[in-house]
């Protein structure tokens, strides 16, 4: 079986992804710079693990020569689109100049597949929903521009040099591992159904709801949540696609359902069987009513389906928090 380097593997969804690969008899090899990821959520041996920069041009070299690396799965990337705002060299240098090094030392080592973890943030505020792969893409942050610069990067070093890639466009990664070993921990933490459940553990007096007054039935933003399992087997599928001769591209994932944010919070009640204080608060820039995916290609291309409801992505997240109430630092 072949050997993967996942880049940003210690971070949330890179860590599942790693677990996955490992369990269908891949080698993988992870390289992280544990800027926000976390060694223990990352189930490989010491001699599978780097801590480092994918723009270390002799690390990654050796990296790839050592295991004998034919494919990447690219997560490393800093993600947040406040901070996004306030410090836009940041994550033009970190997520786009740095990738592009990185592709270019995988280039001069002979690895031609890449898999590139992108952003339902490159369509902006998209004014068609479901959201299909072709729509415009315009960018209304540093992150969603940061991503897109990459996939037009990888468009044209495919041209030059052959390079094959997938970049999968994702909308609201959510869920854990079912075991409850490895799941979600950012900090600061901005995903809703990870702060829903630190409410409901007591480790926040509220949830807060940014806007009230959307276009939507109940007056709140509404999102397509995908569990982290599934945008595993997404970038796996894709992997394996792209070996067998398909054509690269960008692909959206995400389930076609969207859940506003009241929605979510009534289900994690459910889930948790506790009570979740709510403030209502104002709209924040830039946030659209709905984003939800037309993901009909990556299943037509991929043979991929999204397996799990709103429920059981709330319900594996709770097996993690409740076990877990301070993430890797318990």
């Amino acid at each position: 079986m072949s050997c993967v380097l996942v880049t940003g593997g210690a971070g949330y969804i890179g860590s599942h992804t790693v677990k996955v690969l490992l369990k269908r008899g891949y080698e993988a090899v992870v390289l992280d710079n544990l800027s926000t990821g976390h060694r223990q959520a990352v189930l490989v041996d010491e001699a599978h693990f780097y801590q480092g920069d994918i723009a270390d041009d002799e690390l990654v070299t050796s990296i790839v020569e050592k295991h004998g690396v034919d494919s990447v799965i690219h997560f490393a990337a800093k993600s947040l689109v406040g901070e996004s705002m306030k410090h836009p060299e940041m994550y033009l240098w970190d997520n786009t100049a740095k990738s592009v090094r990185f592709f270019t030392t995988l280039k001069e080592c002979g690895v031609r597949n890449i898999i590139f973890s992108s952003t339902a943030a490159v369509y902006g505020l998209p004014e068609q929903i479901p959201i299909p792969e072709y729509l415009e893409k315009k960018p209304v942050n540093p992150y969603g521009e940061s991503k897109l610069m990459v996939e037009k990067a990888l468009q044209w070093m495919e041209q030059a040099h052959g390079i094959k890639w997938v970049a999968l466009r994702y909308f609201n990664a959510a869920g854990a591992e079912l075991t409850g070993v490895i799941g979600e921990d950012h900090n600061p933490e901005t995903h809703l159904i990870p702060l829903v459940l630190q409410t409901a553990l007591g480790k926040r007096e509220a949830i807060q709801v940014f806007g009230t007054d959307y276009d939507t039935p109940d007056g709140t933003c509404i999102r397509d949540y995908i569990h982290v399992l599934d945008l595993t087997d997404a970038h796996i599928l894709a992997l394996e696609a792209l070996k067998k001769g398909m054509s690269s591209g960008a692909l959206n994932v995400g389930t076609g359902n969207g859940y506003s944010v009241r929605e979510v919070i009534e289900m994690a009640k459910e889930v948790t069987e506790r009570e979740i204080p709510v403030v209502e608060t104002e709209r924040r820039p830039g946030d659209p009513a709905v984003l939800v995916a037309d993901s009909t290609l990556a299943q037509q291309l991929l043979g991929w389906k999204p397996q799990f409801t709103l429920r059981e992505m709330i319900a594996s997240a709770w097996k993690w928090h409740s076990t877990h109430p301070e993430g890797y630092r318990r």
